[in-house]
């Protein structure tokens, strides 16, 4: 979905001034068409992860045109599967490993899927700092899966993925929707998850599968409670 200005303001809450200097001084991904600045939602979504930005969730979830439930982070992650000591010597060989344990239906060539990770780095680092990195193509992944999956792979040994931040990757996530939205809202509760402090330190220091799913749970439990306000209730 292509973004205006005018959305950027309302997801970040600030003025249009401040977006319009983030795309010409920060690298806020945008293109010029017809006179206006427009974003993709995805890439604003890596760029606020990888700047540590802080965004509305509620507005990145998009719920406007759909009744459904957005996809749930830890059940997203269930799915996917947690991956430990991925062996690796290269950001190369770690995407390789990555690529292998990625839960793609049969068929799936999985030496082309590893060529386009190969050709998006190429373009630009997927590393977002402190370590992690969210390897994908240019264009997410869709296929016909029933439900969205994350997978995340800690690697055995960091490694150099050019992250800006100077800091080698040691943690990898990676995702596989059946949709272009349920990628969107899966990544948007990823980015939105990476902004907690208690979640990351998990991530860091490699945390047992269950801690980070029951780390993946409170937060999905804090996204959906109700917020009180001035004696009106939300959500």
């Amino acid at each position: 979905m292509q973004l205006t200005v005018r959305d950027i303001t309302l997801f970040f809450e600030v003025s249009e001034s401040t977006v319009v200097r983030w795309i010409r001084q920060r690298g806020l991904p945008a293109q010029y068409v017809n006179g206006q600045h427009r974003l993709h939602r995805a890439e604003v979504l890596e760029w606020a992860t990888a700047n540590k930005v802080k965004f509305s969730m509620e507005l990145l979830d998009d719920h406007a045109d759909s009744e459904d439930s957005p996809p749930n982070l830890a059940e997203a992650l269930e799915a996917g599967g947690i991956f430990y000591n991925l062996q690796d010597t290269s950001k190369e060989q770690a995407l390789r490993a990555m690529v292998q344990v990625l839960p793609l239906p049969e068929g799936v060539d999985r030496e082309l899927i590893w060529r386009l990770f190969l050709v998006r780095e190429a373009a630009a680092t997927t590393a977002i700092g402190n370590g992690i990195a969210l390897p994908h193509v240019r264009n997410p992944i869709v296929l016909n899966v029933d439900r969205p999956m994350l997978t995340l792979c800690f690697l055995e040994k960091p490694v150099d993925f050019k992250a800006l931040d100077g800091q080698p990757v040691q943690v990898l996530f990676s995702m596989i929707c059946p949709t272009t939205r349920s990628h969107l809202q899966i990544l948007s509760r990823l980015s939105y998850a990476l902004q907690d402090a208690t979640f990351k330190e998990v991530l860091m220091r490699h945390g047992q599968r269950e801690e980070i799913l029951r780390e993946a749970r409170r937060i999905e439990a804090s996204l959906a409670a109700p917020v009180v306000d001035a004696g009106k209730v939300t959500r």
